[in-house]
């Protein structure tokens, strides 16, 4: 791990040299955790509530707690140390190899094989290494390190108890409680925030689910989800009986949302429930079920952020929409960070809720990055301020219709990319993580190491994160890294949207830096 010795180098490193790069002048991060007490700027204590974004980010500039964000990678919240001092990542893969002075990974994995990222978050929280990282950091008699991620349950609340952590976010049983799409529809609707025209319950039969269809006048081109799972996993497109046969097992015994199946343009939105009121980011479309980057169908594989996501009059309902779902959530004790489906049916203009997801989600990084973020602050900082000891007293209506105004200011998307391929290869070679760019030629182009992508500045530049590198094995499947980039990644063509030329271009590029050596097939014999 970098010492702040480091810090200081990089700061010297003359131009030209390859060096993680950031904005020294503006970054948080870089505000000095040590100073000798002649030189020590006064910090200046709030004895009354934060009213405005000055007062916000003096307070985040000068933050005294450690706050870590523990996860495979450090992709969702990664660049958030800009904005808030003693901001730092936990990370089970480093794709910087010890470069990046605010990411810390173990350096002894023993092979496992995780199951899920709360498995790996648990590991990692439980690890020697990790444990001594924080500790060495805690200052005696100072405030508990603070811990956000993804992905968590119970047991990690029991293991940040016995370890002396605060996990900042809602409790493991409420936010299951809220994935539930049952529960979301029941919630929206007791809120004001509908879900497409449906019906819940329960069938046995084809039968039985056209008469649930029949009775509230939903036709008989439907959508069924089951209450918990990836939407791509548990929601069946059920058009006639063979439709629910080839389905019937994942939804018989279940309580089904049966809706009329409709035209529409998904979105997704990250809103944060303060006790001011729900902090509402940009919206932004989704990248699914790509071949070229992911071997699942109707796969989650990136956003993107750009002025004609919604018009005005949908993004004006969109907000209120979320808002009311923020209320909801109030009403369920919940608080901070959660991600919202919006659907908007092409044929009607209604703006509909879709799903809730209670938890920071992949668009995060994105969100972190837009205008608004930098005329006040990063959305997530909202979250910080409710987990943390401070009182504020913020205008949210003010900043809503702000960031509303500035949502058409900026083009933004990421794509993950992951192995296609029926392939088992150990990794040789791996692109480095860093700044690109696509040069004269058009290839592809390694630039300089970076510590994010907020320094990127035009549609020819994209910044690599890898996740798999060398001595790693790759399959079907399998995160080889996250592309992030200043430039739309799909066309509107005359049929249906697609990838755009650029976006296959940046992928096959990277692709290319991969080499590996095939794994054998395991043989057994009689």
């Amino acid at each position: 791990m970098p010492k702040p010795s480091d810090i200081a180098r990089w700061r010297a490193t003359p131009p030209g040299e390859d060096a993680p790069t950031a904005n020294v002048g503006t970054d948080a991060a870089y505000t000095p955790l040590e100073l000798p007490s002649e030189d020590h700027a006064r910090v200046v204590n709030f004895t009354r509530p934060l009213k405005n974004m000055s007062e916000v980010r003096h307070f985040f500039r000068t933050n005294e707690t450690p706050i870590y964000f523990v996860g495979a990678t450090p992709f969702n919240l990664l660049g958030l140390d800009r904005w808030v001092r003693k901001f730092s990542f936990i990370s089970y893969y480093d794709g910087w190899d010890g470069g990046h002075p605010r990411v810390f990974s173990p350096s002894e994995k023993p092979y496992a094989e995780f199951e899920s990222g709360e498995a790996i978050n648990n590991w990692l929280l439980q690890n020697p290494e990790v444990r001594e990282h924080i500790d060495a950091r805690r200052t005696p008699n100072g405030p508990r390190p603070k811990i956000a991620m993804v992905f968590f349950d119970e047991e990690t609340e029991q293991i940040c108890e016995e370890l002396g952590y605060d996990l900042i976010l809602p409790s493991a049983d409420l936010r299951t409680h809220l994935d539930s799409k049952i529960v979301t529809t029941e919630l929206g609707n007791a809120a004001g925030a509908p879900s497409v025209p449906n019906v819940l319950g329960f069938a046995t039969s084809y039968d039985e689910l056209l008469e649930l269809a029949r009775s509230n006048k939903l036709g008989t081109d439907l959508v069924v989800q089951t209450p918990y799972g990836d939407s791509g996993k548990t929601t069946f497109f059920i058009a006639d009986e063979a439709d629910w046969h080839k389905h019937a097992k994942d939804m018989i015994g279940e309580q089904l949302k049966v809706m009329k199946r409709i035209n529409n343009v998904p979105v997704a939105v990250e809103a944060v429930l303060t006790r001011c009121g729900t902090v509402v980011g940009p919206f932004l479309t989704e990248l699914a079920g790509y071949k070229e980057l992911t071997p699942y169908k109707g796969g989650w594989c990136g956003n993107e952020m750009h002025p004609d996501v919604l018009s005005a009059s949908q993004r004006t309902r969109a907000i209120e929409l979320v808002r009311r779902v923020g209320e909801g959530l109030e009403s369920k004790g919940y608080r901070g960070f959660f991600e919202v489906d919006v659907l908007v049916d092409t044929d009607t203009d209604e703006v509909y809720l879709g799903e809730l997801n209670p938890r920071i989600s992949g668009a995060s990084a994105i969100t972190n990055v837009t205008a608004g973020a930098y005329a006040d602050v990063p959305l997530f900082l909202f979250h910080l301020l409710e987990f943390l000891d401070v009182d504020f007293d913020l205008d949210v209506d003010e900043i809503n219709e702000r960031w509303e105004a500035l949502s058409g200011a900026d083009i933004w998307s990421h794509m993950i990319i992951k192995e296609t391929d029926d392939v088992v290869e150990y990794l040789t070679h791996a692109p480095r993580t860093g700044q690109y760019v696509l040069d004269s030629s058009g290839k592809l182009q390694f630039v300089r190491s970076a510590l994010d992508w907020h320094q990127l500045q035009h549609h020819k530049e994209a910044f690599f994160l890898r996740i798999y590198g060398a001595e790693d094995y790759r399959w079907k499947g399998a995160d080889l890294g996250v592309l992030v980039t200043k430039a739309k990644l799909q066309y509107e063509g005359r049929k249906k949207t697609r990838l755009s030329i650029d976006a296959k271009h940046f992928i096959s590029s990277v692709r290319s830096l991969y080499k590996g050596i095939p794994v054998p097939p395991t043989t057994t014999t009689e």
